[in-house]
């Protein structure tokens, strides 16, 4: 059967809606204002300070008293040149978990080790056990799972000086926290306080040092002073691919 989409000029790309360039998109959002007209009003007015046109609201319901929950549909008039982030470095490419075996196998030449934890008050497991434990995700083995890797998960509501310790007496390679308890970004504070105590330990120019969580971006991990930050769509193949290439890369400066 033949590809009927139309092709999209991806130098400047628009959300798609009913149809190509529509620039259709939908808002879910709640106002701390009690269900009403004016309710409805401000809604809209916010989607047209956001630069939007067209909107309406399709959906507006009372959550509890004095507060709304809004649908809005609205067109964006803005665009993205995706083929500039495409060629950016983005899609470097992944590798499988046998290419990953090889790469440690010729470019390291010995077993990484790797510990992990979820650290300060975060309860949350699931992030760092879905990188570092055999069962991973949604069929993606975790690096337990690698003949080249040595996996120490520490668990949750582990003190970063806790997880910093046990780096050091393993002679971790590299150091992954997971952060997923992000409110009044209290994940920020805690990614800075782990990165302050690598310093002091002096180990900041020895380790690899990642984070990972649904609000931690690539940017915001480099900006607090990791090698990288891993967000949504993340499964360890992806993890294991940054952390051989990155270890290697080091040994051949170093040598």
């Amino acid at each position: 059967m033949p590809d009927l989409a139309p092709t999209a000029d991806l130098t400047a790309v628009r959300p798609y809606g009913d149809l190509l360039d529509d620039g259709l998109l939908q808002l879910s959002f709640t106002l701390p204002v009690p269900h009403s007209l004016a309710a409805r009003r401000a809604a809209l007015e916010l989607a047209e300070r956001m630069g939007l046109t067209r909107a309406e609201v399709t959906h507006a319901q009372e959550l509890v008293k004095g507060y709304t929950h809004f649908v809005v549909l609205a067109c964006c008039p803005h665009a993205i040149d995706f083929t500039a982030l495409r060629d950016d470095g983005f899609d470097e490419g992944f590798l499988s978990q046998e290419e990953v075996e090889r790469q440690v196998r010729e470019r390291i030449g010995r077993t990484v080790v790797v510990v992990g934890a979820s650290t300060g008050s975060d309860t949350h497991s699931v992030g760092i056990d879905a990188m570092l434990n055999l069962k991973g995700f949604q069929g993606h083995s975790g690096l337990e799972a690698y003949e080249g890797f040595e996996t120490h998960n520490l668990g949750s509501q582990v003190p970063n000086g806790a997880l910093v310790a046990k780096a050091i007496e393993v002679g971790a390679d590299a150091i992954l926290v997971s952060q997923t308890v992000t409110g009044q970004d209290a994940h920020i504070r805690n990614l800075t306080e782990l990165v302050e105590i690598v310093e002091a330990e002096g180990l900041r120019g020895k380790v690899i040092l990642a984070c990972g969580g649904t609000r931690v971006t690539s940017e915001l991990a480099k900006e607090l002073g990791y090698d990288a930050g891993f967000s949504r769509g993340t499964y360890p193949e992806h993890l294991a691919t940054f952390l051989v290439r990155e270890l290697a890369a080091r040994c051949s400066s170093a040598s």
